[in-house]
């Protein structure tokens, strides 16, 4: 492991003014995108709206600093034949790659879920190295319970410990192969629970996740946290201001996350787009952390240029247009710059 390697590339993951794009959908996933826009899921629309966002050179450039990619798309060139970690690399960013394989019932725990993808992960870690990954990603579910949905509350402390557990091994298993780890325990945010429900379960799972990653040898240095939000679920009737959105979030990062780590890169985790983009800037005009705090988005970078895009090539210019106005809107929300009036007028 090359502890100094990893930091490096850790550090510029969270570059201020940057963020990280996460263009890792697996195929039914983007194929639920294109479904919204009446356009077919196949490997040339794939490829085409992939190219499109990549050759976004204001955006690109300029406000993202690495691109989550999925096991297709870091395989897959451009319509000239130029490799897609090629164009990555051109502005600038760094590519990565998704490597866990989806989640599945966890045993004995109804209601909670287990990531699949430790299996063979070093073989496929040393190939993503070789095709050019410099960063990895591994999502845990973690979803809170509505009190009628189950005989038991919603996660167990067994389920958040099997998640981060395996949060741990695959870290561990990322620095070995030279590859920075992002963790990514997610809380989901449809359900009922209150802003005080999410702020215990997100304060329980880091808890758990940097006791693991302590107990696995991992460099904390060289790892990036992509935690939720401190939000109520969706269907929650009491909705928390921004303002609390913002101080619970960084009083449980506080609570929870070593200032060994370079970097906290959100998940937007099925906020709008300018929900998502308020709340980052928000925590970065309290200020007062160690860490760089900034976003590591899919849909909210990507839904408004899907809609301009609407799979055909004459709206090129208009989704790249859309893609370069949400990164900036993001890119100035990571240094505490953003406002509703500048999001209004640069979108007009």
């Amino acid at each position: 492991m090359d502890l100094a390697a990893l930091h490096d590339i850790a550090v510029r993951m969270v570059e201020p003014g940057k963020g990280i794009l996460a263009a890792d959908e697996s195929t039914g996933t983007i194929g639920k995108r294109f479904a919204s826009i009446n356009t077919e899921n196949n490997e040339t629309n794939r490829r085409d709206w992939r190219e499109m966002l990549f050759r976004t050179e204001t955006a690109m450039n300029d406000h993202i600093s690495g691109v989550i990619l999925y096991d297709e798309t870091i395989r897959q060139s451009a319509k000239d034949g130029t490799p897609f970690r090629k164009l990555i690399e051109d502005a600038g960013a760094i590519p990565g790659i998704k490597v866990d394989m989806g989640i599945t019932p966890l045993a004995g725990r109804p209601g909670e879920t287990i990531t699949q993808g430790l299996d063979g992960l070093r073989e496929r870690l040393a190939e993503y190295y070789e095709l050019g990954a410099r960063f990895a990603k591994w999502r845990a579910v973690i979803e809170i319970s509505h009190p009628d949905q189950y005989v038991g509350m919603t996660p167990s402390r067994g389920g958040i410990k099997a998640n981060t557990h395996a949060l741990g091994r695959y870290a561990a298993l990322c620095q070995e192969a030279n590859i920075v780890p992002i963790v990514e325990p997610e809380i989901l945010m449809g359900g009922y629970h209150s802003v005080e429900r999410c702020h215990e379960v997100t304060e329980k799972t880091l808890n758990s996740l940097f006791t693991e990653l302590y107990e696995q040898g991992v460099a904390l240095e060289g790892t990036i946290l992509k935690p939720n939000m401190v939000v109520a679920g969706k269907k929650c009737k009491d909705q928390p201001s921004r303002e609390e959105i913002a101080e619970r979030t960084i009083k449980v990062l506080k609570d929870t996350v070593p200032s060994a780590v370079p970097g906290v890169a959100f998940l937007s985790g099925g906020q709008e787009n300018e929900e998502a983009t308020r709340n980052l800037d928000m925590m970065n005009k309290i200020g007062g952390f160690p860490w760089k705090l900034t976003y590591s988005y899919g849909r909210a970078l990507q839904q408004s240029a899907l809609f301009a895009w609407q799979g055909k090539a004459e709206n090129y210019d208009a989704a790249q247009l859309a893609f370069n106005h949400r990164a900036k809107m993001n890119g100035l929300a990571s240094l505490g710059e953003w406002s509703a009036d500048i999001d209004a007028e640069v979108d007009a």
